[in-house]
């Protein structure tokens, strides 16, 4: 880690979290929904970005020539069918990986 805290350092440095955003669209989505809308704390130090800026970590981790526009707002689509969380939604498993990185998320 840098010496202050910063998650996109942390995500774009992480194999497991990138092996991840590759091979699921719906984690990917999940994890750009989770970075919109909330603040991450590593230790006392705050961390947060908007949604484009979520968009595009999660196209960097990707690979894919993907963009940002390929996950913003994609939350306001989401229904029960396709995995898709709403923007600020943490699902169960991303709060565990921020976790096992020693990252703890708040609302805003």
């Amino acid at each position: 880690m840098t010496t202050k805290p910063d998650l996109e350092y942390d995500l774009l440095s992480n194999k497991f979290i990138k092996n991840k955003c590759k091979n699921s669209r719906i984690y990917s989505q999940n994890l750009y929904a989770a970075m919109a809308n909330n603040q991450f704390f590593y230790d006392d130090k705050r961390w947060s970005c908007s949604w484009r800026y979520s968009g595009s970590i999660v196209a960097v981790l990707r690979e894919n020539n993907e963009t940002y526009i390929d996950f913003y707002c994609s939350g306001v689509a989401s229904d029960n069918n396709n995995g898709f969380v709403s923007e600020g939604t943490v699902t169960d498993e991303i709060k565990q990986d921020l976790l096992t990185m020693g990252w703890t998320i708040k609302p805003c």
